[in-house]
């Protein structure tokens, strides 16, 4: 077991042990779990990481550029297909 304090600013640090073993840097944001009297660390990942081979295929793109509504409405439309939300 390791311990370690809270500082006056509410900051508590983690030690370089752990920071190791988990890989994690500084600046990683994490997501904060209360349950009871404890509370859980999740690094938080936005999403998962992608290989070259999942996302190569958008680079040779040729057409119109897609406004942001326009990709949200397709996302939507995809959405709604795939899980036959009607």
């Amino acid at each position: 077991m390791v311990t370690t304090l809270l500082s006056s600013k509410g900051q508590i640090v983690i030690p370089k042990t752990i920071c190791s073993s988990h890989k994690w840097r500084s600046g990683l944001e994490f997501i904060i779990e209360e349950y009871g009297d404890s509370i859980i660390l999740k690094p938080n990942k936005p999403f998962a990481t992608a290989s070259f081979e999942q996302v190569y295929g958008c680079l040779n793109y040729k057409g119109k550029r897609k406004s942001l509504r326009e990709m949200e409405k397709a996302i939507e439309l995809g959405a709604r297909k795939g899980h036959d939300c009607n």
